[in-house]
């Protein structure tokens, strides 16, 4: 955040400065992900009031839930443990991050208790939501054809050396390294199995592929190389901040554009996600028209102003 976030208390509870930190995070890496980063620039005032809306809601909701008492039962809370472990990567590594974070295990099946419970309640609120008709699948896809059309995207693979430090000497290294990569290649060497041998790119374990990309997905003299090169062409080395790349461009496609069959299930989820949303809004500023919410000391309006969604 560009500030300090503000001392937030609801009916007495004082919310910690880190889970507004961490719904701004959320919301601008949301954002990133949809517009430039001057204009994610431009609009974080905006993001860290709807981060501290966000907060309260949280903490709302997390009380209503408490006092319905909902049920969570032990399965539930094994269940969702197991995952976590599985995610980490083994009971080793989980158990090492839980030292890090200086969490007990009993801490976190409470913490995953409470979150389940909150899960339920929204499962809950949200319950009756409408289901998008066929007519108003098509009527959004009629205004918003344009955003589901289908961009030029390619299809490809690279290796990524990483110099050692800043200094000449481990530049110089890491660019003769790839050179030697790429001869090899030239040579005939498989290009998934020097990736999998030799990219610093997590991708080196899926034999450096990246998958489909369209423009604006990655950094520029990467972007420009892998759009240029014909299909099946092996890129000259590229360099950019992350360090040396080498890329093999297995197909690409041009852009078209968007069919509603196409586009059908996408803008289901998308205006079913939108009803359930504005379901859950009308419910927390409901829950927040009851609290006191106070703001660095300031009683709080009752709900969010108008327009400003939770």
């Amino acid at each position: 955040m560009q500030q300090k976030p503000p001392q937030i208390t609801v009916n007495g509870h004082t919310i910690a400065e880190d889970s507004i930190v961490f719904e701004l995070t959320r919301l601008v890496q949301f954002y990133s992900q949809h517009m430039p980063e001057d204009q994610v620039r431009a609009q974080l005032p905006m993001l860290q009031q709807r981060a501290i809306d966000q907060a309260i809601g949280s903490r709302l909701l997390f009380e209503e839930a408490h006092r319905r008492d909902l049920e969570v039962t032990d399965e539930e809370v094994a269940k969702r443990l197991e995952e976590m472990v599985e995610r980490s990567g083994g009971r080793d590594q989980f158990d090492a991050l839980l030292a890090r974070q200086k969490l007990t295990e009993d801490t976190l099946r409470e913490q995953i208790r409470r979150g389940r419970r909150v899960d339920k309640l929204v499962e809950q609120v949200v319950a009756d939501a409408p289901a998008p008709t066929d007519a108003d699948i098509r009527a959004h896809f009629d205004a918003h054809r344009d955003e589901y059309n289908r961009p030029e995207r390619v299809l490809a693979q690279h290796i990524l050396i990483t110099p050692a430090g800043d200094s000449p000497s481990a530049r110089q290294e890491a660019r003769e390294r790839i050179e030697s990569i790429r001869q090899r290649v030239l040579d005939g060497a498989d290009f998934s199995d020097m990736a999998s041998d030799n990219s610093d790119c997590p991708s080196g374990r899926e034999g450096g592929s990246l998958g489909w990309f369209s423009r604006g997905m990655m950094v520029e003299a990467f972007e420009q190389a892998a759009f240029s090169l014909e299909k099946g062409g092996l890129s000259d080395i590229i360099e950019t901040r992350f360090g040396f790349h080498l890329i093999y461009k297995t197909d690409h496609e041009p852009g078209r554009p968007a069919e509603f069959e196409e586009a059908r299930d996408s803008i289901c989820d998308f205006l079913g996600h939108v009803a359930r949303g504005e379901l859950l809004t009308a419910f927390v500023n409901e829950l927040r028209s009851k609290a006191r919410v106070e703001i660095d000391g300031v009683a709080a309006p009752a709900t969010p102003p108008a327009g400003r969604r939770q």
